[in-house]
């Protein structure tokens, strides 16, 4: 028996849904197929702005009479945007499922494009990317995809640029609309005190769009080769992301790299953080992290430190990856990994919107919903030499991308240590 119950209505809709006892809240969210991995070039950013968008306004409500109806409530309502799908999404008291559905409901069918309100959102918008370039240690993750996939989908920024945001207007916006935000690509996912046919029943009352679009979704092969950007910036610190093409979001080695990805830089015992941080005072700030998309993924390693420290991070780094590629890790590290990724799932259980976005992601992205034994089951099963395996497969020398920002030029870098870890293809 499943831990979760799923329909999917005649309209097309899927809903899922889990039953969580002893919980007042419910956690209610939209999930839509679209990401900045679809768009056109001067689309580019269209996704995020139609997060934007939907607060704004709809046929019968104003943005003001959304966000009071949910502040009335004591409720959280909120939206996200990521490279494959956007979701809208609220946490609210169990008997107030009702109002929540109804408005999201309403959000999801009736945006209404005013040209004013669409000409001040991009001018959010402007202000968001402006902030953005402003943040180097974010900005290095958009410059490090765009580098390693320059030619896919994937590379693109979700906020888009100044000169595609500037172009959008209510045609465009209404197009887009219209073309991704139909039933079929859309996931309801609820999670908290509440019954399946009840949100069923909500959804058939409120949600009555019909299935009437059609997404373009290309299947295109992701190429990586080695790489090394530089951008010359003003900046306090130099930022480094290094890292390669990983994983999809449904190869069974997925648990392995993150038990992996863990020992390389998931924490404080992490071996970057003990040797970069904790033993050469290095960086404040070093981590890793890995994602994963429908075709293919990523992993890699951020740390921000200062100019005459950069060609020492990057060596470690280096020398960290490779040794897990060449050696393994030990028996320690594994363990340690498993029982932390498990501590997590189990820790993630205890909110509701938690719960709801392992539903709706994994019914979206991974096409399964595994539950939290399941997911224990297959994390306990990682071993050593599948990690090894699996790291001497990604890391390789003729695939791995390093981005820099900061007050640095090409002459700064150690070229013989990059010429050798960095492999022309």
């Amino acid at each position: 028996m499943t831990f979760y119950e799923k329909s999917i209505l005649s309209n097309g809709l899927t809903v899922v849904t889990e039953h969580v006892p002893n919980v007042r809240s419910v956690a209610i969210g939209f999930w839509v197929g679209v990401g900045s991995r679809h768009e056109s070039l001067m689309e580019g950013g269209m996704s995020h702005f139609m997060e934007h968008m939907l607060f704004k306004g709809t046929k019968t409500r104003s943005a003001k009479d959304i966000s009071e109806t949910f502040e009335t409530l004591g409720a959280e309502l909120n939206a996200f945007t990521s490279k494959e799908f956007t979701c809208f999404y609220s946490r609210l008291i169990d008997e107030h499922l009702d109002i929540g559905i109804e408005v999201l409901a309403d959000m999801m069918q009736n945006p209404k494009f005013d040209k004013s309100h669409l000409d001040s959102e991009k001018q959010v918008v402007l202000e968001e990317i402006a902030m953005y370039e402003d943040t180097p240690d974010e900005q290095i993750h958009d410059i490090f995809t765009a580098t390693l996939w320059p030619e896919h989908p994937l590379g693109k920024s979700v906020l888009g640029s100044n000169e595609s945001v500037s172009g959008f207007d209510p045609k465009k916006a209404k197009t887009f609309f219209d073309e991704y935000y139909y039933p079929e690509n859309i996931v309801v996912a609820a999670a908290g005190n509440v019954k399946h046919q009840d949100v069923l029943d909500l959804l058939n009352k409120f949600y009555v769009k019909d299935a009437d679009g059609e997404m373009d979704m290309k299947d295109i092969a992701a190429k990586t080769s080695s790489s090394v950007k530089i951008i010359n910036k003003k900046t306090e610190q130099v930022h480094i992301c290094l890292g390669t093409a990983a994983l999809d979001a449904r190869h069974p080695d997925r648990f392995a790299m993150s038990v992996m990805e863990n020992v390389i830089g998931g924490g404080m015992s992490s071996r970057l953080f003990q040797k970069v941080r904790e033993e050469k005072g290095l960086a404040y700030a070093v981590f890793s992290y890995h994602s994963l998309f429908q075709e293919t993924g990523n992993l890699a390693v951020y740390a921000g430190t200062r100019v005459n420290n950069m060609n020492e991070v990057l060596k470690i780094i280096f020398d960290e990856l490779y040794s897990i590629a060449d050696k393994g890790i030990t028996e320690a590290e594994l363990n340690r990994s498993r029982e932390h990724i498990k501590g997590q799932l189990a820790l993630g259980l205890e909110s509701t919107r938690n719960r709801m976005t392992r539903l709706g992601k994994s019914e979206l992205i991974h096409g399964e919903i595994l539950s939290v034994d399941e997911l224990v089951e297959k994390v306990s099963a990682v071993d050593l030499e599948g990690i090894k395996r699996l790291a001497a497969s990604i890391f390789d020398p003729e695939k791995m991308v390093l981005t820099v920002i900061g007050p640095i030029t090409d002459d700064d870098l150690d070229k013989d240590m990059i010429d050798k870890e960095i492999k022309e293809a």
